[in-house]
């Protein structure tokens, strides 16, 4: 019996290796291959594709084009690469700040309709971004806000703001409640509570809740288009890297402006992957 149970503790071990084999190479495999062909040489790349460089093949060169301004000869998407940062840390910043309010709300507090707000919060989210595309862009048009960042901030805060508060929720219901009470209890009010003892024993699962809105932010395409695509100076880098997907474009200038769009994702994530495990793995504990 002993025997049996250590064959298949074995071939379960071999199994799970071999399939984060798989899923490491199906991840890891595209980058590794867009990096390559970014710093080969375009006559390099149509005549072998698949071929490894050799060190003397490698430069930067479409990377210089991708960055240097039009007037340069270049695609502009740094100046694109600012417009996405105001656009992806202001809705961090705003959906955090709205979805750690509503996330406590629902969790501590008691009022009248507190269910029907909690089913509301995720029944929004399942609701299509596609819906809410013509309506919106008749409200900004008269508004005078399309073509504005701070109109594609609230577009996201639409989106982000229930299924963050969905996530932070199920985080503050594993802090003990007696922590809240005792530093009440010394004389501190709701939004000190929420401040000085929430809010840190909070962090992995608000660096979770960060991450998922920058991606959100940062990579959307469709209602960027919609709502910038008639003022270039506001376009965001999804945008400015839809603007390389032309024939014209060699593949090795498309590749490079792929890695730089991924670039940020990847480094916030690294830096903050202690504190993602914590919070995900806790979140889905409670959920």
């Amino acid at each position: 019996m002993a025997s049996r149970e250590r064959v298949e503790t074995r071939v379960l071990g071999v199994a799970r290796v071999l399939w984060l084999a798989v899923v490491l190479v199906a991840c890891v495999l595209p980058l590794f291959y867009m990096l390559l062909l970014s710093v080969r040489p375009l006559q390099a790349v149509l005549s072998d594709p698949l071929g490894v460089p050799s060190p003397s093949e490698l430069n930067l060169e479409a990377y210089r084009r991708v960055i240097a301004s039009p007037e340069d000869g270049g695609y502009g998407l740094l100046s694109f690469f600012g417009n996405s940062l105001i656009v992806a840390l202001g809705s961090v910043v705003a959906t955090v700040l709205l979805s750690v309010l509503g996330a406590y709300a629902a969790t501590r507090l008691r009022f009248p309709g507190k269910n029907v707000v909690n089913v509301s919060f995720f029944a929004v989210y399942m609701f299509p971004g596609i819906v809410m595309a013509i309506p919106l862009f008749v409200l900004f048009s008269r508004l005078g806000l399309r073509g504005e960042l701070p109109a594609l901030i609230v577009i996201y805060l639409a989106s982000t703001v229930p299924v963050s508060v969905y996530m932070l929720r199920n985080y503050f219901r594993s802090i003990p409640k007696g922590l809240e009470d005792a530093a009440m209890v010394d004389g501190c009010n709701r939004v000190q509570v929420i401040v000085r003892i929430v809010l840190p024993l909070a962090m992995p699962s608000i660096a979770a809740t960060s991450l998922y809105v920058f991606m959100i932010a940062w990579n959307e395409y469709l209602f960027a288009l919609l709502f910038l695509l008639e003022s270039r100076d506001n376009w965001t880098v999804s945008l400015g890297l839809a603007q390389l997907d032309d024939i014209s474009v060699s593949a090795t200038v498309l590749m490079a402006g792929s890695v730089l769009l991924t670039l940020p994702v990847i480094a916030l994530f690294f830096a903050a992957e202690r504190l993602l495990v914590e919070g995900l793995t806790a979140g889905a504990e409670k959920g």
